[in-house]
């Protein structure tokens, strides 16, 4: 049971402008539950020294609220290595830690939940890397971020959704293997003469998505854009007007300026991105993550009073992951 701080006009007072940012998002009803361990968290993490990143996946309260770099994960990947901080806090999932820590070995990482995994790191080990490279000898690794350090180490080069075409055609050579989402492999080999070997693995908020959400969310709604995320199955990109990462989500959001759009990834991501255009109407298929939903305030809290749950790469793991994840960002 999580025990609740006390809402004071102190804090009423202290909070109110980062409520007026995100109030098209956070029912005021809602406020005064946050508001203390908002407060609370934005104190001790200016005690700590201590830096928060959270991914667009966070709910509102956490990505407007505490965080001090938002994003998408190769956003995340950069900015946590520019960070003047003691401690890095990374609300998202583990790999996303994993990635903070390889990329800063020397500063103390944590995450609010350790269970926080993904279904997409979680399809395949570095033991099946391995068996990938012993059955197509020579053939390059493209592995996506969405994976544990141990599976970027046996890899060649890294990749997001947002670099990926640029990533595989980087290579210059006539194939490579893409692991592990699918879908992603799916749509770059859409783009590119590269023939792409894919592995079956899936992210369990995108794979739900079907052509036919997209059909029934067009019946009556003229003028809606619907924007795909890449993890997707093919046919929803085919039946999208736009597929990309979330950031190029948000840019291609700013450079259209629809009247309505639906945004199809994550549920918090809507939510996110609603807060910069006040303009646009966005309709929310909501699939959520369970993964990144166990975040919360109190969490990051109580991590931050801890400092329990901290991430640890073995170092010749950290070494070779280190250096695919370099190569991605050099191209990025």
């Amino acid at each position: 049971m999580i025990e609740l701080l006390p809402f004071t006009p102190e804090i009423e007072e202290r909070t109110r402008p980062i409520y007026e940012r995100a109030k098209a998002v956070i029912p005021a009803a809602e406020w005064p539950l946050y508001a203390p361990f908002v407060d609370a968290i934005n104190r001790l993490k200016r005690e700590r020294n201590a830096v928060i990143l959270a991914h667009n996946y966070q709910t509102p309260e956490i990505f407007h609220g505490v965080a001090d770099i938002v994003g998408d994960s190769l956003q995340l990947a950069r900015e946590a290595q520019r960070a003047e901080a003691d401690v890095i806090v990374v609300c998202g999932v583990h790999f996303m830690g994993e990635t903070a820590k390889i990329l800063n070995p020397n500063r103390r990482v944590i995450v609010p939940d350790a269970q926080a995994g993904c279904s997409l790191a979680e399809s395949i080990t570095a033991a099946d890397v391995r068996a990938l490279r012993a059955q197509y000898p020579g053939v390059p690794i493209v592995t996506y971020v969405n994976t544990s350090a141990d599976v970027k180490a046996e890899s060649d080069i890294c990749c997001t959704s947002s670099n990926a075409l640029r990533v595989v055609e980087s290579l210059g050579v006539p194939r490579v293997i893409m692991i592990p989402d699918e879908f992603l492999a799916h749509y770059v080999a859409s783009q590119t003469s590269v023939e792409i070997i894919s592995w079956k693995g899936h992210c369990e908020v995108h794979e739900r998505f079907r052509a036919i959400d997209v059909e029934r969310l067009r019946e009556g709604e003229d003028g809606l854009l619907v924007i795909a995320h890449p993890e997707c199955p093919p046919d929803v990109i085919a039946a999208a007007d736009f597929a990309g990462s979330t950031s190029a989500m948000i840019d291609f959001v700013r450079d259209r300026a629809p009247q309505r759009v639906v945004l199809l990834t994550e549920c918090s991501m809507s939510d996110n991105v609603a807060t910069q255009f006040d303009n646009v109407e966005f309709v929310r298929p909501c699939n959520l993550c369970p993964h990144m939903k166990r975040n919360t305030l109190p969490k990051i809290l109580r991590a931050l009073e801890t400092l329990q749950d901290e991430i640890l790469v073995e170092e010749s793991v950290r070494v070779r992951a280190l250096a695919a994840v370099e190569r991605m960002m050099a191209i990025a």
